[in-house]
């Protein structure tokens, strides 16, 4: 753990974390939230996955503190660029709409409170447009109800990450009885099963632990 802070110390001015996610990040620990929101080489990878997709429209599920959605923000182009965050606290949510505004981008980010299968499910009611480029980091055992929705909501050729899926390795134990890691095991298990998706599971260390995170292409 030790080599693995100071790696993701030394990383810094490369993943280019300003004053604002700083700030995001300090008034989430301010306000009382748990400290689980991405860290900031994982928060860059969102923003250049965005940019390398050329991405416009973005979905994430599980705010928090709207760290990882400013990354996001960040990531998309065009002058209708747009992220639709869910949020299951409302308190969660109120925070993040603080920082989302103090970022200067409270027109890019709608955030949207509820549990995230019900509004998702509003989502696909309203027949919003599709999405380029979704981030799933909320509860782990609907990790597969997530997936799903996110195929119906996106378009051909979008990406789907979902974070924390290796858990520590639990996800690799057959004994294990953690409904995160079975939650984590049954989307990976879900998308190589499908040939109409391309995934891979790429294992994270850093100031977060040891985890992972599944990316998923939509063909």
């Amino acid at each position: 753990m030790q080599v693995w802070h100071a790696v993701d110390a030394f990383l810094a001015p490369l993943v280019a974390e300003d004053e604002v996610l700083r700030d995001a990040n300090r008034a989430t620990e301010a306000a009382g939230l748990p400290a689980i929101q991405v860290s900031a080489p994982q928060g860059r990878l969102l923003t250049l996955l965005a940019q390398v997709l050329g991405a416009r429209r973005a979905l994430e599920v599980g705010t928090l503190g709207g760290y990882s959605t400013i990354w996001l923000a960040r990531g998309l182009t065009g002058p209708d660029r747009h992220v639709t965050t869910i949020e299951v606290d409302p308190r969660h949510a109120e925070v993040a709409r603080a920082n989302l505004a103090r970022a200067g981008l409270s027109d890019v980010v709608t955030v949207r409170v509820g549990r995230g299968v019900d509004v998702l499910a509003d989502l696909e009611a309203e027949g919003v447009e599709p999405f380029d480029l979704v981030f799933v980091d909320a509860d782990k055992p609907s990790n597969v109800a997530y997936l799903e929705a996110a195929l119906r909501l996106t378009r051909p050729g979008a990406v789907v990450v979902v974070d924390n899926v290796v858990r520590g390795g639990a996800v690799a134990d057959p004994d294990t009885t953690d409904e995160r890691a079975l939650g984590s095991r049954a989307v990976i298990e879900r998308v190589a099963s499908d040939p109409s998706l391309d995934g891979t599971v790429l294992q994270t260390v850093g100031t977060k632990g040891y985890d992972g995170f599944l990316l998923v292409r939509r063909r």
